[in-house]
């Protein structure tokens, strides 16, 4: 049996985590600033957790919890808009910070920031279907 012919193992993604040095900070951030609903709070156990529609970010202090030093992600983390430049314009009223101009790429829009503690965003737009390899 191949690769892709094995079963399936993995289903899903259920949660992202994003580090953060300040929990308080970061809750602020991703609640108010980003407007995400925060359905776990336990600031006695270093996390919190808000929900994308799709995929909930669990934000943690990771020295804090004991699982490591905190490093702030490189890696884009691509948020869902309906239109990138109306959430752009809402969130630089909120004073995000935008690294360079929207992109276009023929097929989507994105807008690159970050969160306070250096987490690599961005807001992300498909506006051409998506082409699957056969």
């Amino acid at each position: 049996m191949s690769a892709a012919e094995a079963p399936a193992i993995v289903t899903g993604v259920d949660f992202v985590s994003v580090p953060t040095q300040d929990l308080e900070r970061a809750v602020a951030f991703y609640g108010t600033t980003l407007g995400l609903h925060r359905s776990v709070y336990q600031p006695d156990r270093n996390f919190a957790e808000f929900e994308t529609g799709t995929v909930t970010l669990g934000v943690v202090d990771p020295l804090r919890m004991g699982i490591g030093p905190f490093q702030a992600n490189g890696n884009h983390l691509a948020l869902h808009v309906e239109d990138v430049a109306t959430a752009r314009a809402g969130l630089e009223e909120r004073g995000v910070t935008f690294a360079g101009d929207t992109l276009d790429t023929g097929v989507c829009h994105m807008a690159f920031f970050a969160d306070p503690d250096g987490n690599a965003l961005l807001l992300h737009h498909r506006y051409a279907p998506r082409v699957h390899d056969a």
